[in-house]
C-alpha cells in the first residue's frame, strides 16, 4: 500500500514530533509528555487516532498540532532506533471508542 510507505517516510523525517492518545482522551508528546490537541480544522480531529505525527505546534487557547497524520507506533523504533526504544512505545490500555482511525485507513 502506497499510503503506508508515504506515512513511514513522513515518520522518518518527523519522528521527534510524535504524540499519543492517552486513556483520558488527551494527546501527550511521547518524549516530553507535553499536552497537545489536534487542531479543530484537521480531518483527524474527531477520529482520535492512537499515534500521530505533526508538522508544527500552534499556541492559541491551547497547544494545537497542525498537519497531522496517523502512524503505527512500531514505525518509530524502526525508523529512529537511536531516539525511541520499545519502552517508549508500549501500548497503554485504551477505552474501546478511542483510536478508531487506523481501521478506517485500512478499508
Amino acid at each position: 500500500m502506497d499510503h503506508i510507505n508515504i506515512r513511514k517516510a513522513v515518520t522518518s523525517g518527523y519522528f521527534y514530533h510524535t504524540s499519543r492518545l492517552t486513556a483520558n482522551g488527551l494527546y501527550k508528546t511521547v518524549k516530553h509528555q507535553q499536552s497537545v490537541h489536534i487542531h479543530p480544522n484537521s480531518s483527524l480531529f474527531e477520529e482520535q487516532p492512537k499515534w500521530v505525527i505533526y508538522h508544527e505546534l500552534v499556541q492559541t487557547s491551547k497547544e494545537y498540532m497542525r498537519q497531522v497524520i496517523e502512524i503505527e507506533s512500531k514505525w518509530l523504533v524502526e525508523v529512529a532506533p537511536h531516539y525511541y526504544k520499545e519502552k517508549d512505545i508500549e501500548e497503554k490500555k485504551m477505552p474501546k471508542q478511542r483510536g478508531k482511525a487506523k481501521a478506517e485507513l485500512e478499508r
